[in-house]
């Protein structure tokens, strides 16, 4: 008889019987899956969950609800930059995703040596959007829903953001990169919602000031009370 699922406390699929996911007891029942302790990652907590990349074997931890709850909390769906970014933050923008697979390889350069200047070094979360076409790069890890979409959160760096997928193995008019990115300590964020073909972005002045600059990035300051959608661009 099959068992229904639940959520437990990391935000993670859980059926009765299992309570929290101990990586250390994952192997022999959840085959790819397991903890990680070594000197650049030290033992972690119970009920964390790890999975390993298929390509080279290396495992990275999966995030739960709990890491993008405090985006749940301070979005909504109306038109304006805070359908995809919190209105907290001091500046905002969006980044036009480019047509070109050449383009996009540049700005998507461009935008992660622009993000890694913007907050000491440590580690992001990456969410790859469910679309049915992109690819989750963690196909088998447990989804967490945002902006009513499931996602593949997965803690990581910019060297993977750039690297896990290639243009070719996202939406048409998204690219390589991760729909979702963000550091620890939630100093910015970069999200590219379903439909659009371009990033909203949320920072400190700083990084809004670096965007408007950077040859490569076609951006645009954008204030909370008016239409995110850049012009040319058809909204959602």
């Amino acid at each position: 008889m099959a068992r229904a699922p639940g959520i437990s406390n990391h935000g993670f699929v859980t059926y009765p019987g299992d309570g929290d996911l101990d990586p250390r007891a994952v192997p022999a029942r959840y085959p790819g899956v397991r903890g990680r302790a070594d000197a650049a990652f030290p033992e972690h907590a119970d009920g964390e969950l790890w999975m390993r990349h298929a390509s080279d074997g290396t495992t990275w931890q999966i995030g739960g609800s709990g890491e993008v709850a405090w985006i749940v909390a301070s979005t909504r769906p109306d038109g304006t930059i805070v359908t995809a970014t919190p209105a907290s933050f001091a500046a905002h923008a969006t980044v036009i995703v480019p047509d070109s697979d050449e383009a996009k390889r540049l700005a998507d350069a461009a935008l992660l040596d622009v993000l890694r200047g913007q907050s000491p070094p440590q580690p992001w979360w990456l969410g790859y959007l469910e679309t049915g076409v992109g690819d989750l790069v963690f196909p088998d890890a447990p989804r967490v829903r945002l902006y009513t979409w499931p996602y593949v959160l997965v803690q990581a760096g910019p060297d993977q953001a750039g690297t896990w997928r290639g243009n070719d193995e996202a939406l048409p008019w998204h690219s390589a990169l991760p729909e979702l990115m963000f550091p620890l300590d939630h100093s910015w964020l970069v999200s590219t919602l379903w439909d659009d073909d371009w990033r909203c972005v949320g920072g400190p002045e700083s990084l809004v000031d670096a965007l408007l600059r950077h040859p490569r990035l076609e951006a645009r300051a954008v204030t909370l009370d008016e239409d995110a959608t850049p012009p040319g661009h058809d909204g959602l």
